[in-house]
């Protein structure tokens, strides 16, 4: 009998939504370290359907999320410019988990401790399909876009380089 994966808060938050998914896993290297374009292969998935989710703030106790394609850069000023602030900066590592529940590698779009403002990259637009975290290094979720954009109350916009 296959052993049933474990479901995130992520994963319980879709099916909650009745959204269509599927969950890709895959094995973590001893130390941990995982990169998406790493991700993408393991799991047999094209880069460029691959996102990674990054948390921003702008310095006054505002933050946002920000959904991009594992093998781009976020464009700080574009993302400050639709979040509607002046400056934005990526949040410290050791910040994230104390804030959304998550750990680098496994950050979901979906179920953080609070809903942020939420913002995908307008590449996703164009996809069949695409692939987040699904809340813990190992495992990621393959969905729909425009259904992850409406779970997570994101818009759409140009963020990367």
């Amino acid at each position: 009998m296959a052993k049933k994966a474990a479901k995130t808060n992520a994963i319980r938050i879709i099916e909650q939504q009745k959204i269509p998914y599927e969950v890709l896993e895959y094995t973590v290297e001893a130390d941990g370290a995982v990169d998406g374009v790493t991700v993408a292969h393991k799991t047999n998935q094209k880069v460029e359907t691959v996102f990674k989710t990054l948390i921003a703030t702008n310095g006054k106790g505002q933050f946002y999320v920000f959904v991009i394609p594992v093998a781009k850069e976020l464009d700080l000023k574009a993302a400050a410019k639709i979040a509607g602030e002046k400056k934005i900066e990526l949040i410290a590592v050791k910040e994230l988990l104390g804030l959304t529940g998550y750990v680098r590698g496994g950050c979901s779009p979906v179920g953080m401790k609070k809903l942020f403002p939420t913002f995908i990259d307008a590449s996703a637009q164009q996809l069949e399909f695409m692939v987040v975290s699904a809340g813990k290094i190992g495992m990621q979720m393959k969905l729909l876009p425009q259904r992850l954009l409406e779970v997570v109350k994101a818009q759409y916009g140009e963020l990367t380089m």
